[in-house]
Order: structure tokens, then C-alpha cells, then sequence
């Protein structure tokens, strides 16, 4: 298992950095490694809402299941695909008109894929820091001026 930790100051308010990463349909928005992003469950998003996401072309599925809602606070999930299984929360706190929001995860590589475990914090920050420096991107530069 490895263990992926971060945050990302975002100059917009923490209603709507919440609501744009509780929504995982707009991930591929603002992470240009995710393909498509669909939602499962009825409407609202709330705890219990689960959506099918793909990566890229040939990747395997995963399925996101929102395991804690705590707006605008707090938004837990697990992710689960044939490769690996990633869990944890985000958190969001108001700093200003500002959010800083912050991300922990645990990443459990299965199958042979668990060879590669060693490799996995340190990819995985990187991957984390760059889909999180898309939405701040994309975030921002909505805003009005």
C-alpha cells in the first residue's frame, strides 16, 4: 500500500471547488489523463453516489463510490479498478475567498500490478499535484475579473 498526500490553495470560494470535485463527471475537465467520467446513481450527489470513469482508451473502468459528503468540508470515496484500489478523503477549508483543499490517499496496487507499489507514492503525487493544478486552472480562470 502506499500512501499519496498533498494540498492546492485555489483562488475561488469552497462551495464551489467542493461541488465541482464532488461531481466526478467534471473530472475530465480538468484532468486530461481521465477520458470520460459517467454518474451511476440518481441525482443528488451525495454519500452513496458512484460513477464509471475511464482513464484513457484501453484502461480498465473504475468505479468511484462517495463514502463520506460533508459539504463543503469533507468528501471521501473509493475508487476501484482490476489494477488498483484507492481510498481516502479531500478536504476543504476556507482561507479568505480562497479554499485550500488537501487530499490523502491510500493506493493498494492488486495483482501483479503489486510489484510496482514502490513506485506508487512517488507517481502518485505526481499525478495528484497535476489533476489538482487542472482545477485550480480551470477554476480560476472562470472566475470573473
Amino acid at each position: 500500500m502506499a500512501h499519496v498526500a498533498g494540498s492546492i490553495q485555489i483562488e475561488v470560494e469552497v462551495e464551489r471547488v467542493f461541488d465541482t470535485v464532488a461531481d466526478a463527471r467534471n473530472e475530465p475537465s480538468f484532468n486530461e489523463a481521465m477520458g470520460s467520467s459517467e454518474l451511476l446513481t440518481a441525482e443528488p450527489i451525495g454519500l452513496g453516489s458512484r460513477f464509471r470513469a475511464r482513464m484513457g482508451e484501453s484502461d480498465p473502468d473504475m468505479i468511484i463510490t462517495i463514502t463520506e459528503f460533508d459539504r463543503p468540508h469533507r468528501l471521501g470515496s473509493i475508487t476501484t479498478s482490476s489494477i488498483m484500489e484507492t481510498s481516502g478523503t479531500l478536504t476543504f477549508v476556507r482561507a479568505g475567498d480562497a479554499t485550500v483543499m488537501s487530499w490523502d490517499w491510500q493506493v493498494r496496487p492488486k495483482g501483479w500490478f503489486q510489484v510496482f507499489t514502490p513506485l506508487v507514492g512517488p507517481m502518485g503525487r505526481r499525478m495528484e499535484r497535476k489533476i489538482w493544478t487542472g482545477l485550480k486552472r480551470k477554476l480560476e480562470n472562470a472566475q470573473p475579473r
